[in-house]
C-alpha cells in the first residue's frame, strides 16, 4: 500500500486556510470522485482505494493519504496534482 505525506507550512489565518483547503477538496472531489467532510479542523476525505485527511494546523497544511493497489500506481501524478492544488492556494 503506497501513501502521500506533505506537509507545508502556511501564514494564513484559520479562516483563510480552511476556506482554502474546502476550495482544494471540492477540486479534488470532482477530479477523483472522493467523498470528504470536517471533523474539527481535519477534513477526512475517502474512495474506493483511497483514504487519508488534510489537517489544518496553525501554521501547516498536512495532507495524508493511503493508496490502494490500483492508485499506488498512479501515486507520482495524483501527488503532482495536490502539490499544484496546493501552490495555487498557499504561495
Amino acid at each position: 500500500m503506497s501513501s502521500i505525506d506533505i506537509r507545508r507550512r502556511h501564514s494564513r489565518s484559520q479562516k483563510e486556510a480552511r476556506a482554502a483547503v474546502e476550495r482544494i477538496a471540492k477540486h479534488i472531489a470532482e477530479k477523483f470522485d472522493v467523498e470528504y467532510g470536517w471533523n474539527g479542523s481535519v477534513l477526512d476525505f475517502s474512495r474506493a482505494g483511497v483514504d487519508g485527511h488534510i489537517a489544518l494546523e496553525k501554521d501547516e497544511i498536512h495532507v495524508y493519504a493511503r493508496l490502494g493497489l490500483f492508485l499506488g500506481m498512479l501515486k507520482g501524478p495524483i501527488e503532482a496534482e495536490i502539490h499544484r492544488y496546493l501552490d495555487e492556494e498557499f504561495a
